[in-house]
């Protein structure tokens, strides 16, 4: 990567924006993006086009910059090399004369995988790997993850008090923070193909779980609503069994009555059974399983909405990815139930430290965007 200029790490970023603006609208694909350089110095830039059957983003940019000859392309991924849904976007960049490719990152997708690198090689067009690497990682990092776990990216969202507390002692909780953090929280919904909730949340708040207040690019469909209920226990009842607003996914098992299973059939929910698990902090449904479950079905990102205890078995089981915390400018004090259900730790040599990676005012709230340490992946 010595060679590249300050000029193709320009085209890079311009591919960089570029994606963003496709991130909720291909998922199981990658929101990708690109930028091609013209003889005369122009740049032109493209994105992946809607799931299935749109472009993908070389092709896009390709297409964008018309007949104008190419001197360089710069790709956030690695181009396929295999057909899909569409051509390979290697015979796009080798019939388009393009002398020079920079490629952010490669594709651990197995279809892809250095295939695509190589094909350009073979071609006898020079490949530069590398440029805006870790701006890519960042933007890419929930497809990055299913696809080299299998494992659907697990953000968990919580709105507390200044003093960790997600409700007072009397169970209330709307609203702990205010109105733009509320908004903030449905951006992150929009980002995301799954929302997951626990029994006792639901019971508790009869949530939507739908996307109602979001800015920036469309969503192509709501996201997947996932309720978590090992034993049975929420009423096939309420917006979570309205799915004209929105599909859902019960997640339970075998420990749940059959007339339970019926009823959320009965109302248009999926109901699929996972493993019961049981350990020292208590049992519920497989949470790695139904992660992977969620991937399978090519889900990239699935943002957990509680509640505490949900919080607290994801993060022992280290199965959270990230952690999004809006802290609201309130005080509920002890009495007030913690935001994640976790045991205490005997001492401060064993705290997981988190990488915080985000900050940003939502009014008089606050929100933190941490990821996992390495260890705890």
């Amino acid at each position: 990567m010595s060679g590249v200029t300050a000029a193709e790490r320009s085209l890079m970023r311009v591919a960089v924006d570029a994606a963003t603006e496709a991130r909720r609208r291909v998922a199981p694909w990658p929101h990708v993006g690109a930028a091609v350089l013209t003889d005369d110095g122009t740049v032109v830039a493209g994105a992946t086009g809607s799931f299935p059957t749109g472009p993908h983003a070389e092709v896009d940019a390709i297409a964008n910059a018309g007949a104008a000859r190419l001197a360089a392309l710069a790709t956030t991924l690695e181009p396929c090399d295999h057909h899909g849904n569409t051509p390979p976007c290697t015979d796009a960049i080798i019939a388009a004369g393009i002398p020079r490719v920079l490629v952010g990152i490669e594709d651990p997708d197995p279809k892809v995988a250095g295939r695509g690198i190589a094909r350009l090689r073979a071609a006898g067009i020079q490949v530069d790997i590398g440029a805006e690497a870790a701006a890519v990682e960042r933007q890419l990092a929930a497809y990055l993850h299913q696809r080299r776990t299998g494992r659907a990216y697990c953000v968990v969202k919580v709105a507390t008090s200044l003093d960790g507390r997600i409700a007072a002692a009397d169970g209330t909780s709307r609203w702990i923070s205010g109105a733009e953090a509320r908004r903030d929280a449905h951006e992150l919904r929009a980002d995301s193909q799954a929302i997951i909730v626990g029994a006792g949340t639901a019971r508790a708040d009869d949530p939507a779980l739908t996307v109602r207040d979001a800015g920036g690019p469309p969503i192509g469909a709501q996201p997947l609503r996932v309720l978590l209920d090992g034993r049975g226990r929420v009423p096939a009842t309420g917006a979570l069994a309205d799915t004209s607003l929105a599909p859902t996914l019960v997640v339970t098992t075998d420990r749940a009555p059959r007339d339970y299973r019926a009823a959320w059939q009965a109302s248009g929910a999926e109901v699929v059974e996972v493993g019961f698990v049981v350990d020292a902090a208590g049992s519920g449904v497989d949470l790695a399983a139904t992660l992977e479950l969620l991937g399978a079905r090519g889900v990239l990102q699935a943002m957990v909405e509680g509640g505490a205890y949900l919080h607290g078995a994801l993060l022992r089981a280290g199965l959270a990815d990230r952690i999004v915390a809006y802290v609201a400018n309130t005080l509920l004090g002890s009495d007030g139930l913690a935001g994640y259900g976790l045991g205490g730790v005997a001492t401060i040599a064993d705290a997981p430290r988190w990488r915080l990676v985000d900050v940003a005012r939502c009014g008089d709230d606050v929100r933190l965007d941490y990821v996992a340490p390495p260890k705890e992946r």
